[in-house]
């Protein structure tokens, strides 16, 4: 049963790929709120989407937001008996900055967006629950953050879920910036001392000239 659009478009995009992965086996997907992580039961493993991008709206003051820091949590189990798997996720939710109020928001997705995110969950079981090679994952998240991630208004944050952090591409990338500023700003200070410095020595040399040309005037005059 789906509860919401989003639902019914997880649900259907995963029983579609699933279907077209694995035809011999069968599977479900189950959302459950109450998912806890590395709660498992034995035989299940997990899998942790930490940087999925959605977009929330706040059913109190219908304020919206875009998340780049969205966190899904995947438990996984295959009976390989009985060629049947179960799926259950939790999609971790948001409060909302502006009004305040405690109430966590669900968030709406793109249908690219989960394409993309049940690709990585198909990969995971691939590899965890099926010991194949499941290839390379996909960058989900739309866009980089313009500020930093507010985990006091994230549920996955306030249950321990450490999922926002700068990536090391970033520092990388901050590093060799302050890096090559570096030796511009050297190279700048330089140039700059060049000029003082011979500003100087010219005007030092018109005064030279100036109190020569004076003094030969003063002495003809003599």
């Amino acid at each position: 049963v789906c509860t919401s659009l989003t639902t019914c478009k997880w649900k259907k995009v995963f029983y579609e790929k699933m279907e077209a992965a694995k035809p011999a086996d069968s599977w479900e997907l189950i959302i459950d709120p109450n998912l806890k992580p590395n709660e498992l039961a034995p035989g299940w493993k997990q899998y942790l989407e930490q940087h999925a991008s959605g977009r929330f709206h706040c059913s109190w003051c219908w304020h919206t937001w875009q998340s780049p820091h969205m966190v899904i949590l995947f438990h996984m189990y295959l009976d390989r008996a009985q060629r049947a798997g179960s799926v259950r996720m939790r999609v971790f939710k948001q409060l909302c900055y502006e009004c305040g109020t405690a109430r966590l928001d669900e968030s709406s997705m793109l249908e690219v967006n989960i394409e993309s995110l049940v690709d990585n969950l198909i990969t995971s079981l691939h590899e965890q629950c099926y010991g194949e090679s499941g290839g390379q994952r996909i960058h989900v998240a739309g866009r980089r953050d313009g500020g930093p991630h507010r985990s006091e208004f994230c549920e996955a944050c306030q249950e321990g879920i450490v999922h926002w952090k700068p990536s090391e591409k970033l520092l990388e990338e901050d590093t060799a910036f302050s890096g090559a500023s570096k030796p511009r700003a050297q190279e700048a200070s330089g140039y700059n001392f060049f000029s003082l410095r011979w500003g100087l020595f010219w005007a030092s040399l018109c005064l030279l000239i100036v109190y020569l040309q004076f003094s030969f005037r003063s002495s003809t005059f003599l």
